[in-house]
């Protein structure tokens, strides 16, 4: 098939790189303009844009798809489907209705649970068993449109860094099924009644309150791994925790039990991994210990 692919971050990668692979043609990519990263804040093109590049694929960065101009450009393409995942823009109706099959959405939870920005997060913090990726047709709402395969897989103990990339893997995977045979996927309406929102991620969510309960801290810390990372304060040091795991004994929330790092929480305790001091990279506990001692009494803000 001839495909229009739009995406931008390390998620939508997999799924340009399969249908490449798979022999589609892909005449061209749209992805957010490059942004300023790093030291000295140069220009840096996207995942998506340069995995394209790479590919020597056309790539095109508009701000904005709403003008007639950039529709007709889009339009004049001529492609049978138009293949989005995590894009980034809004996509009018002219967009939508310019493919012959339309655009066919790759998004990361079970559908119609977990519309918006961050299913990911949101589905691990939940406490969700299970999450998955839904090929789906798009339409005026959001995450509104008919369903043409799930794809499901466990949660477990997994961070949204992990299931990001799990999840990235198997979109593309049932993408390239879908073109396949797209004919043998009959478009199911969504259950309206069923729907839960996933906003952005606040940065305010980040910061850790030892006043929840062990269990919901650990979701909190997993579902928020690696980005925004949920953070403490250690003598005015903010540190992240990136992995845990609840643990016994009982002390006013926020309190060190042992030296060990094991921290009292509204109910139970929890045992941080993984951390990441500021500026540093990500070490594990017995690590982090060895560089900052924490003593048992010590009350962590």
């Amino acid at each position: 098939m001839r495909i229009i692919f739009m995406g931008t971050p390390d998620f939508a990668v997999p799924a340009l790189v399969a249908l490449h692979e798979a022999g589609h043609e892909i005449a061209c990519v749209y992805s957010q303009p490059p942004s300023r990263s790093g030291r000295g804040k140069k220009l840096r093109p996207s995942p998506v844009h340069a995995k394209a590049e790479e590919l020597g694929v056309e790539v095109r960065t508009p701000k904005s798809l709403r003008n007639e101009e950039a529709q007709a450009e889009f339009a004049a393409l001529n492609a049978h489907v138009a293949v989005v995942a995590a894009y980034g823009l809004i996509l009018p109706q002219p967009i939508l209705d310019a493919p012959t099959h339309g655009c066919l959405n790759i998004h990361a939870s079970i559908l119609p649970r977990w519309r918006g920005a961050a299913p990911i997060h949101r589905s691990v913090m939940a406490g969700d068993k299970e999450t998955g990726v839904t090929i789906m047709q798009m339409e005026a709402g959001l995450d509104t449109g008919p369903m043409l395969h799930i794809v499901r897989t466990p949660i477990d103990t997994k961070t949204t860094g992990e299931l990001t990339a799990e999840l990235a893997e198997l979109g593309a995977g049932a993408m390239v099924e879908v073109l396949a045979n797209l004919p043998g996927y009959a478009p199911q309406p969504q259950d309206d009644g069923l729907a839960t929102y996933a906003p952005k991620i606040d940065k305010a969510e980040a910061r850790i309150d030892w006043s929840q309960p062990a269990a919901e801290l650990v979701r909190h810390v997993h579902g928020l791994a690696p980005f925004p990372g949920a953070w403490f304060e250690l003598d005015g040091e903010r540190v992240k925790v990136l992995r845990a795991v609840v643990f016994e004994g009982n002390d006013e929330p926020g309190t060190v039990l042992d030296d060990n790092l094991t921290i009292a929480c509204g109910s139970g305790s929890i045992r941080p991994l993984r951390l990441q001091r500021a500026g540093k990279p990500a070490m594990d506990l017995a690590d982090f210990l060895r560089g900052r001692s924490v003593e048992a009494g010590t009350i962590l803000a």
